[in-house]
């Protein structure tokens, strides 16, 4: 199985296009589709000074068609370092409660050749790197592979805590997937959104609503708007999975609980640590793992 890589962000969007059916067959959630990850892609790289640079490691089929395997990764320069990280995680914010992004992978075996891809694309990088590569779920493959080739990467289980959607016990809720009810809150809500994350949830609220993918629900108080929830919407054979993803709310409605487990993992080339006595110049190997 052949690997290409395709780097800048006209590529990446063919590949994502491309793509889409594999994403279909694996079921993967609202975020690490089409929509979501182009929204993440046209924010990330529109800053005039240091935008990021998106790749995708691609497993062609063994026959002509669209790819058995993809990992769309996001590098950010920090000063001397790499910052390597799974395209769609920035800026943010992600909904939260279960596992948000995927190595796509049709089977184990691509999944290993994914893997191989990626650690080669790392080897290739001049200069230091680090790697995090977190919200994906237990058990992925190519996370395996990957930690099997970075043997000091550090992994963990992270369990977040879901938004819980139960406005309807605080008063009248106003329920849309109309686009132009998405445009009536905007300015109530961006206010509320961390300066960083305004473009992207602007950009990708927009293009969801546009798709009939992304509910809004609004609670007011008089003329004022009380709360605000922006509800991602899946389509599929079992029906339409509702994922709450960001919100406000002055009259309460909103809560959070434990939601699904999610693995990540960190790795790192050529750090210089710091120990109490200066700069400690013993070497990193590769893959030493990030704190």
């Amino acid at each position: 199985m052949p690997i290409r890589i395709a780097d800048g962000r006209a590529r990446v969007v063919r590949e994502i296009r491309s793509a889409a059916p594999l994403m279909s067959a694996l079921a993967v959630p609202v975020t690490a589709r089409g929509p979501w990850l182009t929204a993440a892609l046209n924010v990330t790289s529109a800053p005039v000074l240091r935008p990021d640079r998106a790749r995708a490691v691609v497993v062609e089929p063994q026959l002509e068609g669209r790819p058995d395997g993809l990992a769309l990764l996001s590098f950010r320069r920090r000063g001397p370092v790499t910052a390597v990280s799974l395209l769609g995680t920035r800026p943010g914010p992600l909904p939260e409660g279960r596992p948000q992004c995927r190595l796509y992978a049709r089977d184990p075996a691509v999944a290993d050749r994914l893997a191989d891809g990626v650690l080669d694309l790392l080897a290739g990088l001049r200069g230091p790197w680090t790697l995090r590569l977190a919200g994906l779920p237990l058990g992925d493959a190519t996370l395996r592979a990957l930690i099997a080739g970075l043997p000091d990467a550090a992994t963990a289980t992270t369990r977040s805590r879901s938004l819980v959607d139960e406005l309807d016990s605080v008063g009248e809720v106003r329920r849309s997937t109309d686009p132009a009810a998405l445009e009536r809150v905007l300015r109530a809500l961006l206010p509320r959104v961390p300066a960083d994350q305004r473009a992207f949830v602007r950009a990708a609220a927009r293009l969801h609503a546009a798709i009939g993918a992304l509910e809004v629900a609004v609670v007011h108080r008089g003329d004022d708007v009380a709360a605000v929830l922006l509800t991602l919407l899946g389509h599929g054979p079992a029906g339409t999975d509702r994922w709450p993803w960001w919100g406000w709310s002055d009259v309460g409605g909103l809560r959070r609980e434990l939601g699904s487990p999610w693995a990540s993992l960190t790795a790192s080339r050529g750090l210089v640590p710091l120990t109490r006595r200066g700069v400690d110049r013993s070497g990193i190997s590769r893959g030493t793992a990030a704190g």
